[in-house]
């Protein structure tokens, strides 16, 4: 099956990209067109496989690191039962020596043991808070249906469906603000920090610098930036987070800068 002809479409209709009125029309195709259902299938099946593959090779990385973890292991055990040896060895040939190696070894074991300032995870998972947006009520399911299927797959960590289903939920039933805000949200938990950006900043620059929902978009937005490997200005919009003292992600921010992982970006 050549998928050629229908790729860039089927990518859309998968990354939910469509507008409502494109996804229903798309959808209406597929019901129509035997070619199109064809292709849609085949591009189903091959980005099935291609997560397979991906987790398969994965997983034979991960069981080879930890062989070889094992194999090191076992020479650094072998290697420290033989040194042992030795030292035993030499005590009893120089029994005088005893009492000076003692406190060598002492000493030594002390500056090995020595409490270390550890090192800050500097992984942005580490310090993200997430968002887990409004619950999914009853009142919320008969009102809004698509909304509440939307935030019960992104609940889920069904990322991709959750934007597929959010791209079929109409602005003037939620809010635009509000639409992009959780379509950025899930974005970035998707891994998507460059495209979440685009859709975060819009709320935090568009909507009133005080409003709640700006200031929530501003800390997510810092976090996009920072998965985004775009460190200078994660640095300077979560800083911007930790003062705002009315944002709900100060303590979060605060903690970010601290850590000082940001630092001299």
């Amino acid at each position: 099956m050549d998928l050629r002809p229908y790729f860039d479409e089927l990518e859309r209709f998968a990354d939910g990209q469509m507008s409502p009125a494109e996804q229903d029309a798309f959808e209406l195709r597929l019901e129509q067109d035997e070619a199109l259902a064809d292709a849609h299938a085949a591009y189903e099946q091959l980005t099935a496989d291609l997560r397979w593959a991906a987790g398969h090779d994965a997983l034979r990385l991960r069981l080879q690191a930890l062989d070889d973890r094992m194999n090191e292991r076992g020479t650094a055990l072998a290697r420290a039962h033989h040194l042992t040896q030795r030292r035993q060895r030499r005590w009893a040939v120089w029994g005088t020596l005893g009492a000076v190696l003692l406190l060598a070894a002492g000493v030594a074991t002390w500056y090995l043991a020595r409490p270390t300032q550890a090192r800050p995870a500097r992984n942005w998972e580490a310090y993200y808070q997430p968002d887990p947006g409004p619950a999914v009520t009853t009142g919320l399911l008969h009102t809004r249906p698509l909304l509440a299927e939307a935030l019960d797959q992104y609940q889920s960590g069904h990322y991709p469906a959750a934007l597929h289903s959010l791209g079929r939920v109409s602005a003037t039933s939620v809010g635009a603000d509000t639409l992009l805000y959780l379509r950025g949200m899930m974005l970035l938990r998707q891994g998507q920090g460059n495209a979440a950006q685009l859709y975060l900043r819009r709320v935090s620059d568009d909507s009133a610098a005080s409003s709640a929902l700006a200031r929530r978009a501003r800390y997510h937005l810092g976090m996009a930036y920072w998965q985004a490997q775009e460190l200078a200005p994660a640095f300077v919009t979560l800083c911007a987070v930790a003062a705002d003292s009315l944002s709900p992600y100060r303590a979060s921010a605060r903690r970010v800068v601290a850590a000082g992982v940001l630092d001299g970006q």
